[in-house]
């Protein structure tokens, strides 16, 4: 990858330059039977909507905060580098009450409510999919984000030192840092442009969205994206390894 990317979002620029088409998300929902892949190119254009998404619609600042209350999810991974492509804080599990905005799943609506600001609510619905009846305060993402333009620009630079990322109570990353660190736990996993990490970890830590997202996208790599693992038995996970070309797991 390209030694100056500082931000992740100029990883996922880098990996978008290298090779477009290669897979960088695989997800797995193995309560539904749910399989989703995406290339660099499709991720990158989920990313650049989402971006238009948080900087025309909601009005969202660099240095504003988002909690991102989802779970691990190719949704999830998106919403963070949208953030990252805006300035804006995305906190994982944070306080909605404390943030300008918030987005949540279906799980955590009456949680998201107590966000003064923007509310933007997913259904995590197989194919990402509309909920039946809109989340009464919210905005519907599925609704919302097709019509956004497939391309996205910041009216300002973003600030590698400004603050990026932060997990529920464990303080905050940079983007430059969040950069550092995912290099680090790339070279640590030994991950290179052809590794394939899958990971079953939540994306409530620093751990679980490294293994699960930044680590993979800063070698060149791509993750396979297991949060229910505990769906298979030991049989379908090593039958699942041998068919997504696992090199590498965090479980």
């Amino acid at each position: 990858m390209n030694a100056s990317d500082r931000t992740p979002a100029d990883l996922l620029r880098s990996a978008l330059s290298a090779d477009p088409a290669r897979p960088l998300v695989t997800y797995y929902d193995d309560a539904t039977g749910e399989r989703v892949e995406l290339s660099v190119a499709t991720f990158a254009n989920w990313v650049a909507k989402t971006a238009n998404l948080v900087q025309d619609d909601l009005g969202a600042q660099p240095g504003d905060r988002l909690a991102l209350l989802l779970p691990a999810h190719w949704q999830t991974a998106v919403w963070v580098l949208a953030c990252s492509s805006t300035g804006v804080v995305a906190d994982l599990g944070g306080d909605p009450a404390s943030a300008d905005l918030v987005v949540s799943g279906p799980d955590t609506l009456e949680e998201a409510r107590a966000c003064p600001g923007e509310r933007v609510a997913l259904s995590l619905r197989p194919l990402g999919v509309r909920f039946p009846q809109p989340p009464q305060g919210f905005i519907d993402y599925a609704v919302e984000v097709p019509s956004q333009g497939d391309r996205f620009a910041p009216y300002a630079p973003v600030d590698p030192d400004a603050p990026a990322l932060a997990f529920a109570g464990s303080g905050e990353l940079t983007a430059a840092q969040t950069v550092e660190k995912a290099r680090a736990d790339a070279a640590t996993r030994g991950l290179t442009p052809v590794s394939r990490l899958l990971s079953g970890l939540p994306y409530d830590s620093w751990d679980g969205l490294s293994a699960g997202l930044l680590a993979p996208l800063a070698a060149g790599g791509s993750v396979v994206l297991c949060p229910r693992l505990e769906q298979l038995t030991r049989e379908a996970l090593d039958q699942r390894r041998e068919s997504e070309r696992v090199t590498a797991t965090a479980i």
